[in-house]
């Protein structure tokens, strides 16, 4: 029981540490609009603000739709060994992993929902007003409903794997850490490409998904070592 405590307690300091320090970073370098975002974005634009990339075919629809839902397709399949697990004895063992990881999923993604529809901030290809020979930024633009970035959602949610493993799988943890970073980073930078998305509409959505998670995990700790626990006996 040391060790479990000795564990909450180092990892919980750390996800402090990572998310006071991942707020202050966001707050003061990417400020929505901001100049980094202006410029990270200015390469996808052309002389007159539109963004040619726009309706891009591999962009717009191997993006945004495809590789979108290869991904929920995935989370179905946890949905449906959640489901499974009432029925099979099989599936039973798994039944807290599976119900905990697709519950999670749907919390992360609905609040980055709930907090785009709520959003003032426009999109940057509703921010642009072109001039004769060139165009400026109209910051001022509030068609709203454009923060944080809903797409790269999709992928970030793929954090909940890393927690929902990380006791007793350590190297699935991982996996699934690094395939939500690669695929909410890719994903969010193609809307980027685009026009639809600001880099830091993606990087707040990475953070608000990493705190629901952490916030989540902190709640449901001593759910995940109980499980740990059985899950090594019956393994035994």
């Amino acid at each position: 029981m040391a060790s479990l405590v000795s564990d909450q307690q180092r990892f919980f300091i750390l996800q402090f540490f990572i998310l006071t320090l991942g707020f202050a970073v966001l707050w003061l370098l990417f400020p929505v609009a901001g100049t980094i975002d202006l410029q990270l974005i200015h390469p996808f634009m052309d002389q007159t603000g539109h963004f040619p990339l726009k309706r891009d075919w591999a962009l717009a629809e191997l993006n945004h739709r495809y590789v979108k839902d290869i991904i929920i397709a995935v989370y179905v399949i946890y949905l449906l060994k959640w489901l499974a697990s009432y029925k099979w004895a099989t599936f039973k063992p798994q039944r807290w992993q599976n119900g905990y990881f697709i519950g999670l999923v749907l919390i992360s993604t609905s609040l980055i929902g709930i907090l785009k529809s709520q959003s003032a901030h426009a999109c940057p290809w509703d921010m642009t007003l072109a001039t004769a020979h060139d165009f400026f930024w109209d910051l001022s633009a509030s068609a709203g409903h454009c923060f944080p970035g809903g797409h790269a959602a999709t992928g970030f949610a793929l954090f909940v794997g890393y927690f929902v493993y990380r006791l007793n799988e350590p190297k699935r943890a991982w996996f699934y850490l690094l395939a939500a970073l690669i695929l909410g980073f890719v994903m969010g930078w193609a809307q980027m490409m685009r026009g639809a998305h600001f880099l830091s509409h993606n990087l707040w959505t990475a953070w608000v998904i990493w705190l629901v998670n952490v916030l989540a995990y902190a709640l449901c700790y001593k759910q995940f070592t109980l499980s740990s626990s059985t899950q090594a006996e019956t393994t035994t």
